[in-house]
């Protein structure tokens, strides 16, 4: 009895181990099958959370916390998903999905539905995260060799991210702080943009690629660009210097590739709107989207990458009328980054900081400064005191386009001589400055012509007309910094008197406004006509000069032509892609 008890003691220490060491084995198992194979991983355990990594602890970039590591992915049934309203869920759709979010720039994980419609209209886009979908074009069709382009090109993507670590945010150095001043004079903004320069914000992607020493070099020969003091095509007064921005808009049209995504459904995404005043960011669209020279198929060779959504089609298809809430446009967007940065690792590479989009409505600062903060953002309101950052974000020109078909109609007008009016303004008594205006000069001067909204002449004949037929044109802000008369002043060739503190005009990187526009702070509005008599006769004739060569920085074209506003944009975001870079 007792040698029997002695052999099951011995055997049930061996079996205890081997439990443990089996337990042990698995362990090991489980964590080797952690991102980026977390769908993997939720597809074999049947439990609703499976924690894959512990919380880590998270590095400060200004105010905002990022990240270092994924803290979990929850597999759940969308279906019973609290973290989204009702509305912006389809009903019924029961697809487990592992979704990751993007927040602060970066990816967090966080369960979400892979699917949004919260349009209180009809025809509310859905985008489905499916990291199975092969790139096609927009109409649907594929020939036979673009299916297996698009495949291979999936699978190299796959490998990418199994090669790369999609869990740490990349190293982002602090952008320089902006001194808080209540209005920021023309002077002050160029200090701002020198100090973006000088100071080190640059972000270090999480891998190399062979696009970052194209960047370098790209960088380091604009640093040294040779030095010019004439050109037959732009005028040096005109900018800031010229050397350098021709060096760097010829690097530009070598160099730059732009992966623009297919992702997203129409009409928030790839439906250009071509007329009104927010027109520019439609126009860009479509002539991005139709580009043959910049745009390149396969991702992995671009330098900037676009999200080609419209800010007017995001607001007209899901604003909710008098709710005063942004809460649905934000959140669209959020999930449509969520979509990228799930299917592809480009994002995660920098946090978005080599991505780029085009938005000339004026909420577009407030919906994308919580999930897109890190992007380039080329936009018309393009307010310092609002989060503008220079060195980074592009101010787009807003352009109100007529008519679609020609763009350039009226272009023009009359010469020095026969523009008898000294000042114009017409237009709808918007934000606070507008009121202030005519209080001081409607009907107050006859050389003065403020009014508020003019009758409509056919064709915008009788607005044109004064403008053609005034030496300066008022650009006084609505509700935001930025106007459409900026550019209809240039236009018509009549010298823009810009009356909006804080604004930050178009291309203010390369172009120097001083040259050719006016500057007037709000406070000094009723001495305005004094301000434009002290302008010498001569002054105002060279100024006049430049706003006709300027001119061909602000047209658009029905095909893109050098040096025109499609170009610029893209100079501008192309610009501030470099100032990221380090030159070797």
């Amino acid at each position: 009895m007792g040698m029997e008890l002695l052999s099951v003691s011995q055997v049930e220490p061996r079996r205890v181990m081997w439990i443990v060491g089996m337990i042990f084995a698995l362990v090991i198992v489980v964590q080797r099958l952690e991102l980026p194979y977390g769908n993997l991983l939720s597809s074999i355990l049947s439990a609703a959370k499976v924690p894959l990594t512990s919380l880590s602890t998270s590095q400060m970039v200004g105010n905002v916390s990022l990240l270092n590591d994924l803290s979990f992915v929850e597999k759940k049934n969308t279906t019973d998903n609290a973290f989204l309203d009702s509305k912006t869920r389809n009903e019924g759709d029961t697809t487990d999905e592992v979704v990751i979010n993007s927040t602060a720039g970066f990816l967090t994980a966080s369960p979400v539905s892979p699917t949004v419609n919260s349009s209180p209209k009809v025809g509310a886009p859905t985008i489905v995260v499916d990291s199975n979908v092969t790139l096609v074009e927009k109409d649907g069709t594929a020939s036979s060799e673009k299916t297996k382009n698009s495949e291979q090109l999936h699978n190299d993507l796959k490998q990418t991210q199994h090669n790369s670590s999609l869990i740490r945010a990349p190293e982002v150095n602090k952008e320089p702080e902006v001194p808080v001043l209540d209005v920021y004079s023309m002077s002050d903004m160029k200090n701002l943009l020198l100090q973006s320069r000088a100071s080190d914000h640059s972000v270090i992607p999480q891998w190399s690629s062979t696009v970052d020493e194209e960047l370098q070099y790209a960088a380091s020969q604009i640093q040294n660009a040779p030095i010019i003091k004439n050109d037959p095509t732009l005028y040096a007064p005109l900018y800031r210097n010229l050397s350098m921005f021709k060096r760097s808009y010829e690097l530009m049209e070598d160099t730059v590739k732009v992966y623009v995504y297919r992702e997203g459904e129409r009409p928030i995404l790839h439906k250009p709107v071509l007329t009104g005043i927010y027109a520019s960011e439609g126009w860009f669209m479509k002539q991005m989207e139709a580009d043959k020279k910049f745009v390149t198929t396969d991702p992995r060779k671009a330098h900037l990458y676009y999200l080609p959504f419209s800010s007017l089609m995001l607001e007209e298809t899901l604003y909710v009328p008098d709710s005063h809430s942004y809460t649905n446009l934000v959140q669209y967007l959020k999930n449509y980054v969520d979509t990228i940065a799930v299917k592809y690792p480009f994002w995660n590479r920098t946090g978005g900081a080599d991505h780029f989009f085009v938005a000339c409505h004026d909420w577009a600062p407030t919906e994308t400064k919580k999930y897109m903060a890190r992007c380039i953002r080329a936009l018309c309101n393009a307010d310092v005191k609002e989060g503008f950052v220079f060195g980074k974000d592009v101010s787009l020109p807003e352009t109100y386009v007529h008519t679609a078909k020609n763009p350039l109609r009226n272009i023009g007008g009359n010469r020095p001589s026969k523009r008898p009016i000294l000042a114009f303004f017409a237009g709808n008594l918007h934000g606070y400055v507008r009121p202030i205006l005519l209080q001081h000069w409607e009907n107050k001067d006859p050389d003065m012509k403020i009014f508020g909204r003019l009758p409509k002449g056919k064709g915008n004949k009788n607005y044109a007309h004064h403008m053609q037929s005034s030496k300066y044109c008022i650009c006084a802000k609505g509700y935001e910094v930025n106007s459409p008369r900026v550019v209809e002043a240039i236009f018509y060739e009549c010298v823009p008197v810009i009356i909006s503190d804080n604004f930050v005009p178009p291309f203010f990187e390369v172009l120097n406004w001083e040259s050719f526009a006016v500057f007037v702070l709000e406070k000094d509005i009723p001495n305005l006509k004094n301000i434009l008599l002290s302008i010498p006769e001569n002054r105002y004739l060279l100024m006049q000069m430049r706003v006709r060569k300027v001119q061909q920085h602000f047209l658009w074209h029905a095909k893109p032509e050098k040096y025109d506003i499609f170009h610029m944009i893209l100079h501008s975001i192309w610009h501030n892609r470099l100032h990221q870079i380090k030159p070797r």
